[in-house]
């Protein structure tokens, strides 16, 4: 399948192993390419699925010199979003067990925003999941930041590994955006190409 991206380089500007494994999953050939220090900031009015897909689109901007006129590049990012405020990547253990309070016995949206760029067009689009988690207790909140360390995680949790077992007890959309790509619906758009 995507015979459509032969006539591509595809390229995947992301550090993620999740992202990673997600893209080799739909059988795409590609290469990752990296920049240090991509600004992700965002302007202060944006929201919800906004959030990341500014983000992805201005990740896209800071790559598009770079790229041939035969690559296509895929940038995205994933945030977690609980009452009107983004959970990023904790900078800290305390940070990372004060989230996961946070979200315990909650429901909360995950949002990726992906951008798909060529030299000469860009698309790119937003996914949402719902994820309900069942009341933590401290003990396993504290065992899961000691064992995993998910500081490089949106929300400070991997839905693959320990904590989606035991504490999600709901998900409404992919469970895949979950883990930073919704490769159903990126497989779509790079139909598309």
């Amino acid at each position: 399948m995507l015979d459509n991206l032969n006539k591509y380089r595809v390229i995947l500007a992301s550090n993620s192993p999740r992202r990673k494994e997600l893209l080799s999953g739909l059988g795409v050939d590609y290469e990752v390419r990296t920049l240090p220090d991509v600004d992700e900031s965002y302007p202060a009015g944006l929201q919800g699925g906004d959030i990341p897909l500014y983000i992805a689109r201005e990740k896209a901007e800071a790559y598009r010199p770079m790229l041939q006129p035969d690559e296509l590049m895929i940038t995205a990012d994933t945030i977690v979003w609980l009452d009107g405020k983004v959970l990023g990547k904790p900078g800290d253990k305390d940070e990372a067990l004060q989230m996961l309070r946070g979200l315990s016995g909650r429901t909360h949206e995950v949002f990726t925003g992906v951008c798909i760029t060529t030299k000469e067009w860009q698309r790119s689009f937003t996914a949402c999941t719902e994820v309900r988690f069942s009341p933590l207790s401290e003990d396993e909140i504290t065992y899961y930041v000691d064992k995993y360390l998910p500081m490089d995680k949106a929300g400070a949790y991997g839905v693959q590994e320990w904590i989606g077992y035991v504490g999600v007890e709901y998900i409404s959309g992919s469970y895949y955006n979950i883990m930073g790509l919704p490769v159903q619906r990126l497989y779509r758009e790079l139909l598309l190409c």
